[in-house]
């Protein structure tokens, strides 16, 4: 951890959150362990900025792991959770933010004819793969390694982001019937997948895959590969399940699904519809979704699920995002910040690899191509922990992991791109020193 900037009140906290926190954190790439350091804590947040306890002022790509696609603490998200709040911060019944916001997931989201809302990632790919095996009557299901579902026992097994970031991509606790229930294969492999369904296609209820992996980093699909996913099951009778968690209303207003033009049978999605608070959802054909309770005999529910303050900042949100023609935008400023990486790259003469889509990124230290996380595995993680010290001191702040992707928002601007270039230039220079 580098010593050259002051944030001795963030040391201090974490000492204290230690003592009363699970390793300090509430969600573990937190802890900072896969950079070798300790996190600093956050006392406010704007714009494309962020200012932590000791005063240090930092441009920010993180963004909340995604939800900040107009920046921080947008005037219109903050309105509305106040004007929203002021009516009753939960009600436990419906209310007619769950209408709307639900009227606009399916008009932007191909795959979508009904939609649930619930509380987080987790709770919807895990609800999308229980809809699944309810639907289909049959129990396995296939994930692919290093793309990480939220931490449900049959889906963390070869998981990505924080359990790749602390070198345990299983977890303990999760016992091994549910894990044989799961078959792993590895990403943009057409034989191990044709071989998987050949063995075993009449038993599979579903495939479900992040079509943009974006906690290894961020992975591309081969030519043709998503295709065969969307040919294969339907051949076999199986549900195509997209985690758009991370890509959804972020990479397009229509997630990936819309980029590609390949229809899933199922979506799980969340982040950026909920305006930075918490929320999840899962939508598809109404076919399948009726097959929810109280209609069907799938069960899911939530006391705060379509909570009236996470649904009124991501309608709000929303609604910014087409009225500015947000998504377009993004594309320039991604653009931009691409031009200016590589030309730091191309200065520096490294050739490493850059993946960009939208307003989504991740450098790696590495010349090689990745198409898996075994790909990513051959990263020089020394250098990125150099490189990331480096530009956090210089007043940038990219994710503590070589296995997170970057997320780029409306509020990043001219200055921001600047200095964002500048600190990416030191860093490489330390990285590689």
């Amino acid at each position: 951890m580098s010593a050259s900037v002051d944030r001795s009140l963030s040391k201090k906290l974490f000492s204290t959150a230690k003592e009363l926190i699970p390793g300090g954190v509430n969600s573990p790439v937190r802890a900072f362990r896969s950079v070798d350091g300790e996190p600093f804590f956050i006392r406010r947040a704007r714009g494309a900025k962020i200012w932590d306890v000791d005063g240090n002022e930092m441009v920010d790509y993180v963004g909340t792991w995604g939800p900040a696609i107009l920046g921080h603490a947008p005037s219109c998200v903050i309105d509305a959770v106040s004007h929203a709040a002021k009516e009753g911060v939960s009600f436990g019944i419906p209310n007619p933010h769950e209408i709307e916001i639900a009227r606009k997931i399916i008009d932007y989201v191909p795959s979508v004819e009904k939609v649930r809302m619930v509380n987080s990632g987790t709770e919807a790919t895990m609800t999308a793969i229980r809809l699944a095996r309810g639907y289909t009557g049959r129990n396995k299901i296939i994930k692919f390694e290093g793309c990480y579902h939220g931490h449900v026992d049959s889906l963390l097994v070869a998981a990505g982001s924080g359990a790749l970031t602390l070198g345990k991509p299983d977890s303990a606790g999760v016992p091994e019937e549910f894990a044989g229930l799961t078959t792993i294969l590895p990403y943009n492999d057409p034989e191990a997948l044709e071989a998987a369904f050949a063995e075993d296609g009449e038993n599979i209820a579903a495939i479900i895959v992040e079509p943009y992996p974006a906690n290894a980093g961020l992975v591309f699909p081969r030519e043709g590969y998503l295709e065969l996913l969307r040919e294969i099951t339907e051949r076999y009778g199986a549900l195509l399940i997209f985690d758009e968690v991370m890509t959804g209303f972020r990479v397009a207003k229509g997630g990936v699904q819309e980029r590609v033009g390949i229809t899933p049978d199922l979506t799980a999605m969340g982040k950026v519809i909920g305006g930075g608070l918490p929320v999840g959802a899962f939508g598809g054909k109404a076919e399948i979704m009726d097959h929810m309770a109280p209609d069907g005999p799938v069960y899911q529910a939530g006391t705060l699920s379509g909570n009236p303050l996470a649904m009124a900042a991501g309608l709000a949100q929303l609604n910014e995002m087409e009225s500015r023609q947000g998504w377009e935008q993004l594309e320039d400023i991604g653009q931009q910040f691409e031009d200016g990486v590589r030309a730091c790259l191309e200065k520096l003469g490294k050739p490493l690899t850059f993946h960009r889509v939208g307003s989504m990124f991740c450098l790696f230290f590495t010349e090689e191509k990745i198409w898996n996380v075994d790909d990513v595995k051959k990263s020089d993680f020394q250098a990125f922990n150099r490189f990331f010290w480096a530009a956090l001191d210089a007043g940038v702040y990219f994710a503590p992991s070589q296995y997170e992707a970057g997320f780029i928002s409306l509020a990043h601007g001219a200055d921001e791109l600047d200095k964002t270039i500048a600190a990416t230039e030191i860093g490489l220079q330390a990285a590689f020193s």
